[in-house]
């Protein structure tokens, strides 16, 4: 484990903040962008000196991301990185299906020309970091080009839904942007298309297909490796 966290972008927290959510948070982060991988075993020593802090401010939060759902605490074993099933992601794949859906119709409504020319432009970042195999921009553009969709919709509860699972979906999609990468940006472009033209019923079907897509993509990962294993 400490390869990983060597190698990882996370720096260590910062005292201002309340220890125990920094903490947290930063552990989070580790699990999300995939420097700690599903069914790694954590140590908490080792986390304790990457993030420079002491031990007890981690297994709190060992205990917080068992909760979330993040982190396993097994008996007599320790804490591992949870293995998301293929129920859990169908479940929550699912849900995000549906808001992202009515987010991708709102803003086909509400979208003024400013706001589609900044999603070409976010557009081209996905298409630019694809190209160069760069996992972590691919990433950051898919996020960022979702949450401007988001903003666009102009929806406050409808944006704090979506921000509740968006973490988990990103944990979801960093291991399958880049060999999912190329259809799910030309179906971004089609997004787009729909959104400037103002046609609420294709951008929303169009959205829906997209991430049905990425549901099933991702649930034929999870049936792979199970039959790896």
């Amino acid at each position: 484990m400490r390869e990983a966290l060597t190698a990882a972008a996370t720096r260590r927290v910062t005292r201002p903040a309340p220890l125990r959510e920094a903490v947290y948070d930063a552990l989070t982060e580790l699990i999300v962008n995939g420097s700690l991988k599903p069914g790694q075993h954590l140590v908490e020593a080792e986390l304790a000196e990457h993030l420079g802090v002491s031990r007890q401010p981690v297994r709190e939060a060992l205990q917080r991301l068992q909760t979330a759902g993040w982190v396993d605490l097994r008996p007599a074993q320790g804490a591992f990185v949870h293995s998301p099933t293929e129920e859990e992601a169908a479940q929550l794949l699912g849900v995000r299906a549906v808001l992202e859906t009515y987010s991708a119709q709102l803003a086909a409504r509400n979208a003024e020309p400013a706001d589609v020319e900044r999603l070409w432009e976010l557009q081209q970042d996905g298409v630019d970091a694809l190209a160069a195999g760069d996992v972590e921009r691919l990433v950051a553009a898919n996020t960022a080009l979702h949450s401007f969709i988001t903003s666009v919709a102009a929806n406050d509860v409808l944006a704090e839904m979506l921000g509740q699972v968006g973490q988990k979906v990103r944990w979801y999609y960093t291991p399958i942007a880049k060999p999912r990468g190329k259809e799910a940006w030309n179906e971004h472009a089609q997004l787009i298309k729909a959104i400037a033209k103002g046609d609420a019923d294709r951008a929303g079907a169009v959205m829906h297909r997209h991430a049905e897509r990425t549901a099933d993509f991702y649930r034929r990962q999870i049936g792979a490796k199970a039959g790896q294993g």
